[in-house]
């Protein structure tokens, strides 16, 4: 199985926010527990003592909220650039769907990313039973928010059954999941994706795109993974 770690940065409905982004990574379930245990090196940095304490999250982070109040800029943007280092583009792939909220509008932002999301991760799971003989199920896992768990869960029922704009997904093994960051890194990780994609097109401040760039799911020469309405 495949799982898709997925977050969003910006809020749908900030008139002072031009652009939502929501973004994530596939990895095999093997192979979770190793790039977990990868993250903890880096939280371990902070407080070796309470290392659940210690949550890797852009905005935080960058600005020096909270925890990061005392620690040195240069060691925390140097945290968040090593974090993302981690995601090689080949057993890590990053899946990003970035909408401009005026370019999309009426549509809604959420269910306008998600389905994008949704929907590559799916061919991205068709693709590796069509060339690469691995039948595969997918699940994508959110960060808790109580007011989005509902309505993605029945997008995603939706998509499955009615269908969504190119088809049916086929792929999945169940509706999405939703998990508290602070108990997984790889939460962790895919907020620190989307805040990375949003301060690219927000910003124009590339210093963390720059990472995953390469990164996104990529076949044939295409960039499956990323998709842009801007």
């Amino acid at each position: 199985m495949y799982l898709l770690y997925a977050d969003e940065s910006g809020s749908p409905g900030d008139p002072q926010q031009n652009h939502f982004i929501l973004a994530g990574f596939s990895i095999f379930e093997r192979k979770a527990h190793w790039l977990s245990e990868e993250m903890d090196k880096i939280a371990i940095r902070f407080d070796p003592q309470n290392l659940s304490s210690v949550e890797l999250h852009g905005s935080p982070m960058m600005t020096g909220k909270g925890i990061w109040r005392k620690i040195p800029h240069a060691d925390r943007i140097a945290a968040i650039e090593d974090a993302l280092k981690l995601i090689d583009g080949v057993h890590y792939r990053v899946f990003a769907s970035v909408v401009n909220k005026t370019a999309i509008s009426p549509d809604d932002p959420v269910r306008h990313t998600f389905e994008q999301i949704i929907s590559r991760f799916d061919h991205f799971l068709a693709r590796q039973y069509k060339y690469f003989s691995q039948a595969q199920r997918g699940l994508v896992i959110f960060d808790k928010h109580e007011k989005k768990e509902a309505p993605i869960q029945a997008l995603a029922r939706e998509f499955k059954t009615s269908g969504h704009t190119w088809g049916n997904l086929r792929n999945m093994a169940e509706v999405p999941v939703f998990v508290d960051s602070q108990a997984t890194r790889l939460i962790q990780l895919a907020d620190l994706i989307a805040y990375a994609i949003f301060r690219k097109y927000e910003r124009n401040d590339t210093r963390f795109y720059q990472f995953i760039d390469r990164k996104f799911d990529y076949f044939g020469g295409v960039r499956h993974g990323l998709h842009e309405s801007i």
